[in-house]
């Protein structure tokens, strides 16, 4: 291949794992950190298995690929056999013939029960399917002995968090790996703002504020002859039982960080939020707007908002205020009390990039990927789940304040007895949620809805 044609190719790639990631919100760049492929041991071929077949999807795929130079894709599940054809076909392009790709047309597998018959055939599981969908996939995965990759937010209710944090501990027991898709503690920036906080450099965290405000995401419209269960499987972003809400589906990021940073889990939380634009029978049940101040057992107060209206002002970040200074993750810097910068984090010279002239971190998404094989070839376990669940439970608890108007606390959520995902789902089920004779989903309302 000559240097036009490898270029080109290049170009392709970086395109198609870029569109892949945004399916969550965050930008992916290349070059990819190959930290994890120096530590392969090169004995037996990992068989890995895809189960939800997405943009988040393909592009996980393509970087557990890249992570370890024995791993085989065999074996693919979703919903609907078009995504899995178009996401086959995204990862072959993406290799060109330079990985082994053998997902035979009997091993792509459809409908609700496909994610069995892929982890069946596998040693490493992806799980990329709508959130709710999570917790029962993640437990089959474990109770037969596969490593897992899973993506983030774990369930979309109580229930489904239960049984996560069940799972995660036999998990542990059994040894197995489990990555979770809270990429930041992945990323080379955050860990070293937190291991400054851990030093002490800015003091004890007292407030903070988190966002992740945004124009929103993909409305896809209703076809004709659709049925109810396939729009909302298609259109999963607006229905709680499958998304949870984008405080849940997005926020959770910046959630998470607060938690980690500060060390604990919120104890309670109050809130407000509402449907103010993003309000039409196509956007389901779900919220444009949520604003909660989460209390932790210290003291601190993180305030949290994250917004889906477009031509509004777009900003994801986590900013915090010690007792002796102030860090702002964006833009990798503390300052102290006056606002004098006492230190920016800059990309490490052992990342230089020759091709771009530029210092550039691993891709925390690849380094997922990279740091669950090198694990599995080691012998280490990763025991992202509980973290995972309790993260995704703060975001349930934020979600629960701002839909009832209660101040709840985190061991009222964690017991509460909704259950929004139903255990089983099968094509001629019928949706948890269903809408009126116009069309109208039923929409939480503050000070009228309760709490379960």
């Amino acid at each position: 291949m000559n240097n036009k044609n490898k270029k080109q190719k290049n170009e392709s790639r970086r395109a198609f794992v870029q569109k892949t990631a945004m399916a969550t919100g965050a930008l992916l760049t290349l070059p990819m950190g190959v930290e994890g492929m120096a530590r392969v041991n090169g004995n037996q071929k990992l068989k890995l298995a895809l189960v939800g077949c997405g943009g988040r999807g393909s592009g996980a795929a393509v970087q557990a690929i890249i992570a370890d130079e024995n791993v085989e894709l065999v074996a693919m599940a979703d919903a609907f056999g078009d995504r899995i054809e178009r996401s086959l076909k995204g990862i072959q392009d993406y290799f060109d013939g330079e990985k082994k790709i053998n997902v035979k047309e009997k091993n792509r597998f459809v409908g609700f029960d496909a994610y069995k018959k892929a982890i069946d055939l596998a040693d490493v599981v992806i799980l990329t399917t709508p959130p709710g969908f999570r917790p029962y996939h993640f437990e089959y995965a474990i109770a037969n002995d596969k490593h897992v990759f899973m993506e983030k937010p774990v369930a979309t209710d109580p229930v489904g968090i239960r049984k996560v944090l069940a799972t995660a501990k036999i998990a542990k027991e059994k040894k197995l790996n489990v990555v979770v898709g809270l990429q930041r503690h992945y990323q080379s920036k955050y860990i070293d703002l937190k291991n400054r906080i851990d030093a002490g450099e800015i003091g004890k965290i007292r407030s903070g504020q988190v966002y992740w405000n945004d124009a929103g995401v993909w409305v896809k419209k209703r076809k004709p002859g659709q049925s109810e269960l396939e729009y909302q499987m298609r259109n999963w972003y607006y229905f709680n039982w499958l998304c949870g809400d984008h405080i849940l589906e997005q926020h959770i990021h910046n959630i998470d960080v607060a938690n980690w940073f500060i060390g604990d889990y919120p104890v309670s939380a109050q809130g407000m939020g509402g449907r103010q634009v993003r309000n039409g029978k196509d956007h389901g049940e779900i919220f444009d707007h949520h604003f909660v101040e989460f209390t932790y057992a210290s003291g601190a107060v993180i305030s949290s908002q994250c917004r889906h209206i477009p031509g509004t002002m777009s900003r994801v970040d986590e900013v915090f205020q010690g007792t002796k200074g102030n860090i702002e993750t964006s833009k990798g810097q503390i300052t102290d009390l006056e606002g004098i910068l006492q230190y920016k984090y800059s990309k490490k010279e052992a990342n230089y990039d020759a091709a771009s002239n530029i210092n550039q971190d691993p891709n925390p998404y690849q380094v997922e990927h990279d740091k669950l094989f090198a694990s599995i070839r080691s012998g280490g376990v990763i025991s992202d789940a509980e973290n995972g669940a309790k993260s995704t439970l703060s975001a349930i608890l934020g979600r629960m304040a701002t839909y009832t108007g209660k101040k709840i606390t985190f061991d009222q959520a964690l017991n509460s007895k909704l259950h929004l995902m139903p255990s089983e789902v099968t094509w001629d089920s019928v949706p948890p949620s269903l809408p009126d004779a116009n069309g109208n989903y039923p929409i939480p309302t503050p000070g009228k809805t309760k709490f379960i």
